[in-house]
């Protein structure tokens, strides 16, 4: 059946060209499992990074790995670039198609595989939400720790392809230490197995190499990940700073006193008063910055470690110190930290960025960012993972002015440049994609990209999957 799909030819038009491809791919999935309709298609023309959008030529939607073989082999013998795409939850464009590219959209491979507790590992497709792999295990006492404020909706697939993180990651790690094996479909359609429920697979660990790699690597189509149980009892406090500074020492501090807290998340006033509008979480409205720092355990370690924290806080300067009084009132905490990203989206469109950052810079890393901000005529929230420093400004603007979404972007820019200059990172865990791909440079020298770029090519030689992403235009272009 294979040998029988005509492929287009490099001199036909666009049009023809797009008819050639549809027509294949028809050939491929069943008719529910293909978009092209051009109203349809508008749905997957952009991700959570909304400021850019493009219409792909189709959007492929399997429900077995078989058929994203399928699809891939088609799509690597007709050179069709393919854009992997999972519930389009990325924040830095990592799922923003081309317009001469299908996008292959996993959503629809959303089962749970098996759960094996005495090995304490869940196996399930890439399409399943991150939530959704918690709630299969929740009432036998277990969790997937990885927790990203969409988790909601953001697929295991993304979460790979981001390593993505959370407000729990602090002591459970992100995705990479909690990924134990995938199948994953390379560019030419053959399926390999990586990695696998023991906790040292046979042969070459590519594990790492493929968690974070954006879906320029394969497409993953089922995961093995490791759970954890449940902890016999968890608490926030919340505490409140009158500066970002002070707040900032008290993570450092926290760290540098070997405690390893559940989480320790931070917002700011902006931030504090749109999720309290949002969610009346019991925020207090009269404090510069806020931290939540939960902690687990049974109930004597529990106060024994808030003890050891709040006494640290208050000689920073903490003006606020609550305990959450019931489970009820840490979930209403927590829901407030979840909703930050869409609560600030009620009151004005923003882009969310994404740095890492040394615990004992924060404070310094915060008062800079405020002057960049205020620089360039703009306003910004933060809230983000404190304890690994893993920054999260929300910088607002109009995006129907475009001198202010170039502000915007430009403001950003100076962040991320400002957290590497003091020792971090360009991202924690939205990944590059196409938001940071020119701002690479500051992170990494010619010749460490150029590796990056030929570890890639090891096993995406054309540069068929998600292409123009991560690495800087011209270099792409010249590879």
């Amino acid at each position: 059946m294979m040998n029988a799909i005509p492929f287009p030819t490099p001199d036909r038009s666009i049009v023809e060209r797009r008819e050639a491809i549809v027509a294949a791919l028809a050939q491929l999935l069943p008719a529910a499992s293909l978009v092209t309709d051009g109203a349809e298609l508008r749905a997957f023309e952009t991700d959570a990074f909304t400021a850019y959008r493009r219409v792909p030529l189709a959007v492929a939607l399997p429900t077995t790995t078989a058929e994203v073989s399928a699809v891939m082999a088609y799509c690597h013998r007709a050179r069709v670039k393919v854009v992997p795409r999972g519930a389009g939850t990325s924040l830095a464009g990592g799922a923003i198609p081309l317009e001469d590219s299908i996008v292959l959209c996993v959503s629809k491979m959303s089962r749970v595989l098996e759960v094996d507790y005495p090995n304490r590992f869940v196996h399930v497709e890439a399409g399943v939400t991150n939530l959704a792999v918690t709630q299969a295990v929740a009432p036998d006492g277990f969790f997937y720790a990885p927790d990203p404020s969409s988790q909601l909706a953001c697929t295991i697939g993304g979460n790979i392809g981001m390593n993505s993180g959370g407000a729990h990651c602090l002591k459970y790690g992100v995705t990479v230490n909690n990924l134990l094996g995938v199948k994953m479909v390379l560019v030419d359609g053959s399926i390999v197995d990586l990695g696998g429920p023991q906790h040292d697979a046979a042969g070459i660990d590519l594990l790492s190499v493929v968690c974070g790699s954006e879906g320029q690597i394969g497409i993953v189509t089922e995961a093995t990940l490791r759970i954890v149980p449940s902890p016999e009892g968890a608490r926030p406090v919340m505490i409140g700073f009158s500066s970002c500074e002070h707040a900032g020492d008290c993570v450092a501090a926290i760290i540098a006193a070997g405690m390893i807290p559940v989480a320790i998340e931070y917002m700011d006033r902006l931030a504090v008063e749109i999720c309290e509008a949002f969610a009346g979480a019991g925020y207090p409205l009269d404090v510069e910055a806020l931290l939540i720092v939960e902690v687990e355990g049974g109930e004597a370690e529990i106060a024994e470690q808030l003890a050891r924290i709040t006494a640290l806080a208050r000689d920073r300067g903490a003006t606020v110190v609550r305990e959450s009084a019931s489970a009820i009132e840490a979930a209403q905490i927590w829901k407030g930290r979840k909703s930050a990203f869409g609560a600030t989206g009620r009151i004005a469109d923003y882009i969310c960025m994404d740095g890492t950052v040394p615990t004992g810079r924060l404070g310094e890393t915060l008062r800079r960012s405020y002057e960049i901000v205020a620089r360039h005529g703009l306003r910004v929230a933060n809230v983000f993972h404190a304890g690994d420093g893993n920054m999260h400004p929300l910088i607002m603007y109009d995006v129907n002015d475009p001198d202010a979404q170039r502000r915007a972007e430009a403001a950003g820019d100076d962040i991320l440049k400002l957290c590497v200059e003091v020792g971090g990172c360009l991202t924690g865990e939205h990944g590059v994609g196409i938001e940071k791909r020119d701002l690479m440079r500051f992170q990494f020298t010619e010749v460490e990209l150029a590796q990056q770029m030929r570890t890639r090519a090891a096993f995406d030689p054309g540069g068929l999957l998600n292409p123009g992403k991560v690495f800087p235009l011209d270099m792409e272009q010249a590879s």
